[in-house]
């Protein structure tokens, strides 16, 4: 890319890296805004090929000609396996730009970026996680966590636009990884608490379509939690967002804030642990319903 693209904000080409169900969503965003998009992924990525993305096998084939490369990985330990030991960041452009998007936590993006500062001081490194799931990041409406150099705004702000609803600026970077902790266990409180409402309402005799009538135009609920509520009166757990991820992204908030901070948000991770363990792997968060009791 040109430095006069540059001044004015333009992107080549970006890499996706991690193309599941949000980084697949982003990369189709992208590619539906005519974006020129590199993707890799440890599956097979047909749907994006079609749509007109370059598949690689090799992580640095990728990002080798990329304006930006975004990480969409599970986790820490597959973002830096990725990103450093199959040398994703060694192959990657001068001047170019990493968004890291995914839920890692503050530690861990702490030690992520030191390491790619010293690594590759030419490369800028921008923390970005979104909250949202499936729905949202197909339909481009994910809130951005960004955090980092606010100089290459003008190019970040086009590739939020396409994939998010509206992006927050926070400061230097892990601001954002610590600000989506916080979101995290506000959302883990909004499930666990639609799940214990819809088991509570049946122990006492309440009918659901009462308890939806009720908190229908309720200060009391948010779309997202009354959303959950329909999906656990319906037993709907299709995945959207795994229960497996979410209890990983509230795992983070123990072990990169303590327990003591959100003692709360602990005894819900032990609960949500044993349901992962005895069946609801893989299944929607909403799945938080299943083991509680719902007769009298």
């Amino acid at each position: 890319m040109t430095d006069l693209n540059r001044e004015q904000g333009l992107v080549a080409k970006v890499a996706v890296i991690g193309a599941g169900t949000m980084g697949g969503a982003m990369a189709a965003r992208l590619l539906g805004a005519h974006f020129d998009v590199d993707v890799w992924s440890r599956g097979p990525l047909p749907a994006l090929t079609n749509l007109g993305a370059t598949s690689y096998k090799d992580v640095s084939d990728a990002v080798a000609t990329a304006d930006v490369v975004l990480t969409m990985l599970p986790t820490a330990d597959v973002t830096t396996e990725i990103m450093f030991d199959a040398k994703g960041l060694d192959a990657m452009r001068r001047d170019a730009i990493w968004i890291q998007m995914a839920t890692i936590g503050p530690n861990a993006t702490d030690r992520i970026a030191a390491r790619a500062r010293t690594q590759r001081s030419d490369v800028t490194f921008i923390d970005a996680p979104v909250s949202g799931s499936k729905g949202p990041a197909e339909a481009g409406q994910l809130l951005i966590l960004a955090s980092g150099d606010e100089a290459h705004r003008p190019i970040l702000d086009r590739v939020f636009a396409v994939i998010g609803k509206r992006t927050v600026w926070l400061g230097a970077v892990g601001a954002g990884s610590r600000m989506k902790l916080i979101l995290n266990t506000w959302l883990a409180f909004q499930i666990e608490g639609a799940a214990e409402a819809s088991s509570l309402a049946s122990r006492l005799g309440v009918s659901s379509s009462a308890l939806l009538d009720a908190l229908g135009d309720s200060p009391l609920t948010s779309p997202y939690a009354l959303a959950k509520l329909e999906r656990i009166l319906d037993a709907d757990f299709r995945p959207d967002f795994s229960l497996d991820l979410a209890l990983k992204d509230l795992d983070l908030v123990g072990t990169d804030a303590g327990t003591v901070a959100a003692p709360i948000a602990a005894d819900i991770a032990n609960r949500w642990r044993q349901l992962v363990a005895t069946g609801a792997s893989g299944l929607d968060v909403s799945a938080a319903a299943m083991g509680l009791a719902t007769s009298p």
